[in-house]
């Protein structure tokens, strides 16, 4: 069964920096897609970041130069590091496997 377990979301203020992590059980990732998601208040869910199996990153107009994903296949784990945070990153976010399988979120909150 897999689960997916994100941690590191909070509050920061508007220029900060958070690294949300997504723990993986159940599957190894090395063969498999990753991707963060979030949804803000009133909007609807959106791609944030992806990272296939074979290490390619693809990322949202929004957060290109400001978000990096990357992966510990070891760990079994994924990170999103996010830097320079707006007001407009308020929002949950998930981890995605492979298109199918969902964490539980983790909020992230960014005050002006």
């Amino acid at each position: 069964q897999v689960q997916l377990v994100e941690s590191g979301g909070g509050l920061v203020q508007v220029g900060g920096s958070l690294r949300l992590s997504c723990a993986a059980s159940g599957r190894p990732i090395s063969t498999i897609g990753m991707a963060w998601y979030r949804r803000a208040p009133g909007k609807e869910r959106e791609l944030v970041a992806r990272n296939s199996w074979s290490g390619s990153n693809t990322y949202a107009d929004s957060v290109k130069g400001r978000f990096t994903i990357s992966r510990d296949n070891a760990k079994n784990t994924v990170y999103l590091q996010m830097n320079s945070l707006k007001p407009e990153d308020t929002a949950i976010y998930y981890c995605n496997q492979a298109g199918i399988y969902w964490g539980q979120g983790t909020q992230v909150t960014v005050s002006s």
